[in-house]
């Protein structure tokens, strides 16, 4: 979930005229946005391909970390969702009604579940928005940035997190008789090959599949049945992989495996994006670290932890809240202080990009996501290659990274 735009944003190009919200390298914030930014929204760069999504990692954040935020915050989100429960990524005049030209997508409409869930008092909106999302599962048990899309893993694990978050048993939810899982372990790669346990974004035209680091990273927390912050898993072997089956666990703990080999060498994950190869990839090693520390625990994720405490903060201040958010949510599932994240106060950081909020709280809470109290994680994300063109300055995880087609 690096914001796991790349998907994203591939997507919603195609649908537009032609994929998450992804970062080429690191893109440049847009000095002059397109539409005014609203008072009550986190970020100052154009929020016409990442608003809802931006807004739901940082307030998703602040509740992780036990700040209370601004109610025109959190009034601002509720206030992009349309009647039929569905959100798009930016609606500039929220009391126009929402109409066929209007491009809702489920990640946009995940994320703010997850975070008006982690909020509370938001049960009519979240209720609404779970009801779009059943309606609009693939037959194959997953789903498509866009509706009608085929399923992609970044897609399908986000709306996982929001039904765990919602308190729904997402192995129940199903269509054709498949459920999200059905679709997950579909996109897992088999235990041969030097891509052992990978995900894929979604298969080519020829159903060949391509291992996805960041695809990887948000199929580990689907698989696992969790949100975008999720608390520490336990420790487990992530050295070997055993063919999955239709066991989604064995497919998150192979995922988890492949994470491990590739962020051995360097402790970061690297871009693949046209003119930024081999360049570190920040939002998209964060959802690593995520997704290491949710399967095997803290310790699994040391390495590229190490890494981004000491090579993130000119990154996130140049990409934003949801760049913060996806650290925070690092920091949240191997314990550490986001205060004090390589000499960055994370939390602080996050605030002074939007409203202030109505309290900033005290000491980190090491709480676990409000699904874990269950059955399941309350739970991203990005998650764009074209769409990065489109979106720079976005930047982040689950939108933009996660949307990479293909990145090994």
């Amino acid at each position: 979930m690096n914001v796991r735009r790349s998907a994203a944003v591939l997507a919603a190009i195609a649908v537009i005229g032609a994929a998450t919200p992804a970062a080429a390298a690191d893109p440049t914030p847009s000095p002059s946005p397109s539409v005014v930014i609203p008072s009550g929204l986190y970020g100052s760069t154009d929020p016409t391909y990442d608003g809802v999504w931006r807004q739901s990692l940082a307030l998703l954040a602040q509740d992780t970390v036990g700040v209370k935020p601004a109610d025109k915050a959190v009034d601002w989100l509720t206030g992009q969702q349309c009647a039929d429960g569905a959100f798009a990524a930016f609606r500039a005049d929220p009391a126009k009604a929402c109409d066929a030209k209007l491009m809702v997508d489920t990640n946009s409409t995940a994320a703010a579940v997850q975070a008006l869930t982690a909020l509370g008092g938001h049960e009519a909106e979240v209720a609404k928005a779970v009801t779009w999302l059943k309606s609009v599962q693939n037959a194959d048990g997953g789903w498509g940035y866009a509706v009608g899309g085929a399923s992609d893993t970044n897609s399908t694990s986000v709306v996982v997190g929001a039904l765990a978050a919602a308190g729904e048993k997402p192995a129940e939810v199903v269509k054709g008789g498949k459920s999200p899982y059905d679709a997950l372990v579909k996109l897992a790669l088999p235990c041969d090959g030097a891509d052992a346990g990978a995900f894929a974004y979604q298969p080519d035209k020829t159903g060949k599949r391509a291992a996805n680091a960041d695809a990887t990273a948000a199929g580990v927390l689907g698989a696992l049945g969790k949100g975008l912050a999720p608390a520490a898993g336990t420790k487990s072997d992530a050295a070997t992989c055993v063919d999955a089956g239709p066991n989604p666990q064995q497919a998150a703990a192979n995922g988890a495996a492949y994470l491990a080999r590739t962020l051995q060498k360097d402790g970061y994950l690297t871009s693949v994006l046209p003119g930024a190869e081999n360049q570190p990839d920040h939002g998209n090693t964060a959802d690593a670290v995520v997704a290491l520390a949710a399967q095997g625990g803290a310790a699994s994720a040391d390495k590229p932890l190490k890494w981004l405490q000491q090579n993130s903060a000119a990154w996130a201040k140049q990409s934003g809240p949801a760049a913060y958010a996806q650290l925070i949510f690092a920091a949240h599932a191997t314990g550490t202080d986001p205060r004090a994240f390589g000499g960055t106060d994370l939390v602080t950081a996050l605030n002074a990009t939007g409203p202030a909020p109505q309290s900033t709280g005290e000491a980190t809470p090491q709480k676990a996501d409000d699904a874990d109290k269950g059955d399941s994680d309350d739970g991203f994300g990005i998650w764009w290659t074209i769409g990065v063109f489109l979106v720079a300055g976005i930047g982040i995880g689950f939108l933009i990274s996660g949307r990479r087609k293909q990145q090994p």
